[in-house]
C-alpha cells in the first residue's frame, strides 16, 4: 500500500524526491501519511478534494485484499 501511494503522489507533484509516505500499523487499520513540498500540497489534493479522495478510494479496493481498513492523511 505504501509503495502504491508513493507511486501515485510521485507522479502529481513537481518535486518526487520529496516524497514521504510513512505507515502506522494498528490493529483494525493502518494509517498512511503522505508528506510532499510545501508547494505540491495542492496537486496531491487537487480541486475541492478529488485527486484525495480518488487516492483513498483506490487505497481502499487495494487494501480489501488484507481485510485491514487502510486510511490515508495527507500532512504538511
Amino acid at each position: 500500500m505504501k509503495e502504491l501511494i508513493g507511486y501515485i503522489a510521485q507522479a502529481l507533484v513537481d518535486h518526487p524526491e520529496q516524497v514521504n509516505v510513512s505507515e502506522v500499523e494498528g490493529d483494525q487499520k493502518d494509517v498512511l501519511e503522505l508528506k510532499v513540498a510545501k508547494e505540491d500540497i495542492g496537486k496531491v489534493i487537487g480541486k475541492q478534494g478529488r485527486t484525495a479522495r480518488a487516492m483513498r478510494t483506490i487505497l481502499s479496493a487495494a487494501s480489501a485484499k488484507t481485510k485491514k481498513r487502510t486510511v490515508l492523511e495527507i500532512v504538511e
